[in-house]
């Protein structure tokens, strides 16, 4: 594969005679140790370890048959799936990439990923083979015969998984690899513009897996995973679960309601949440006669979870909550214990082992605690690229007086006098009305005082006498008859005289991404079109 490497003192100050136990060799292990164990759950269907290791050994020796080599890419177009996760785990033990896309993608941007990436594989579900076959005309890199249905054959006569498999053999033989080998690519969602394929190797996982597992996501976790294999989201607390032996529990598609279903039924002890799947899930209406006893840690992440839903949450929900914040490409690593620390429910916590963050403001001269500027980081886990952008790749990065690289966020932050790091805003959305820098956190953070607010959302809009000027964007609590002017008046008389809303608008939902960020570009862009 055409490799991005990040030419930098990224790793330095870690140990360089670190060792890696690869996947596939864990595998392998797990399996001998634990035959008969869970290892995957959909609600409907169960595979033990000895099942998962058979399935994923096949894949990985019918990859290496039809020429896979080390460091070679891999597609996969589906909804979370027992073969899914096979196949996910069959390409690592292969020595492959994993390149897991997105099914809510356009069909232009699907078919720039899967080109892009240079895929000597693709395989797909059912459910997208309608997607897929809006592409297939524009894939100029991946053969025929080697465009394999997952779950169904292709309906134009393609094969499926179990017929391309025919009868290779399950014997476990996983391929060698480095910790400088490709592991995975994860695509940007695209809202932004052009997606960048984010690559990381097996360092970056490794030093993952073994962090993320002293969260207690080890072999007795039971860990529900509702958010799409595409996210590095769910990658963070699925993959370390299964190379400890935990057992994971799959959903295809969220529900609030089945994930209290699954939850009660499995004894689930850990999951991977977004912030408005929290609110969701505590929004049933029968929450509390699930019996969620089991759970220890409820893992957030992808957005700042509010110190309100924290609150709920740690009151109704048995469990303690640790948010992570960090970057899909790595560098920036941050966690905030919720039971440890109740007067930080603002902030997102403090750096983790052998991470570390500063501010820096606009020239890149680093700022004091208190300051508000850019942040950025860097840890053991970083990104080795983007993917055949090593421009882009080079200006990710902000290198410190002394000579260490940082990889920049794009967020907009402070950190205060105890290390706590608080994130005010994407520094593309930063309003700058009349001069002063407002920052939508905190005005969405009075406005989800308010008892007739569920949701809400702030951008800028077009003034002729501000340049730009803050607009909320308010769902409101159901049977709430509050109006849009009541709330203004609400607000405005709790924020600062720079920080005052020019208006509400009501609406029945927010637009969000399918890991549940707020897509303010589609909600700004009607204003300045």
């Amino acid at each position: 594969m055409k490799e991005t490497a990040l030419n930098m003192p990224v790793y330095a100050a870690i140990n360089d005679q670190e060792t890696l136990e690869a996947i596939g060799d864990r595998l392998q292990l797990l399996a001998a140790q634990q035959p008969d164990k869970p290892a995957l759950h959909d609600g409907q269907q169960s595979w033990s370890w000895a099942r998962l290791v058979s399935e994923t050994n096949r894949i990985a020796n019918r990859l290496r048959d039809h020429g896979l080599a080390t460091g070679d890419t891999v597609a996969g177009l589906s909804e979370n799936s027992l073969e899914y996760m096979a196949l996910y785990l069959g390409v690592l033990t292969a020595g492959g990439c994993m390149v897991p896309l997105s099914g809510m993608a356009s069909g232009e941007a699907l078919a720039l990923m899967i080109n892009d990436c240079d895929a000597r594989f693709l395989f797909v579900s059912k459910k997208n083979q309608p997607l897929f076959a809006e592409v297939r005309g524009a894939l100029t890199k991946v053969p025929d015969e080697q465009l394999i249905g997952l779950d169904a054959p292709l309906n134009d006569g393609g094969m499926s998984l179990q017929s391309w498999l025919g009868d290779v053999s399950d014997a476990g033989n996983p391929a060698p690899v480095t910790l400088d080998d490709p592991f995975n690519i994860i695509y940007s969602s695209g809202t932004t513009g052009t997606p960048k394929g984010i690559l990381h190797d097996h360092r970056f996982r490794s030093r993952q897996m073994f962090r993320i597992g002293t969260y207690g996501l080890d072999g007795d976790a039971i860990n529900l995973v509702s958010t799409p294999l595409y996210s590095n989201t769910t990658l963070v607390s699925a993959l370390p679960t299964l190379y400890h032996g935990g057992t994971l529990v799959l959903m295809a598609k969220f529900n609030a309601h089945r994930f209290l279903e699954l939850a009660e039924q499995f004894r689930v002890t850990h999951a991977m949440l977004v912030p408005v799947q929290y609110q969701r899930i505590m929004a049933e209406p029968d929450f509390d006669r699930f019996d969620l006893s089991s759970f220890q840690l409820k893992l957030s992440t992808s957005a700042p979870l509010h110190a309100e839903v924290i609150a709920e949450a740690m009151r109704r929900w048995p469990g303690n909550i640790r948010e992570v914040y960090g970057l899909t490409e790595g560098g920036i690593s941050t966690t905030l214990d919720c039971a440890a620390f109740p007067d930080k429910w603002a902030s997102v916590g403090q750096p983790t082992e052998g991470s570390e963050v500063r501010i820096i403001d606009e020239q890149g001269g680093e700022l004091p605690p208190g300051e508000i500027g850019e942040i950025v980081g860097r840890a053991g886990a970083m990104m080795r690229g983007y993917y055949n952008r090593d421009t882009q790749t080079r200006e990710m990065v902000w290198t410190s007086p002394d000579g260490l690289a940082f990889f920049k966020s794009g967020d907009m932050g402070r950190l205060d006098e105890d290390g706590f790091l608080y994130i005010l805003d994407r520094r593309k959305d930063m309003i700058i009305s009349g001069g002063f820098n407002i920052y939508a956190v905190d005005l969405e953070n009075v406005l989800l005082q308010h008892p007739a607010v569920a949701d809400v959302a702030v951008i800028g809009i077009p003034s002729d006498h501000w340049g730009e000027t803050p607009l909320a964007l308010v769902v409101r609590r159901p049977g709430s008859a509050e109006d849009e002017q009541a709330i203004l008046d609400w607000a405005n008389q709790r924020l600062g005289k720079t920080q005052r809303l020019a208006g509400v608008e009501l609406r029945d939902e927010l637009p969000r991404s399918t890991i549940g960020k707020v897509l303010k570009r589609e909600l700004r862009a009607p204003y300045w079109s």
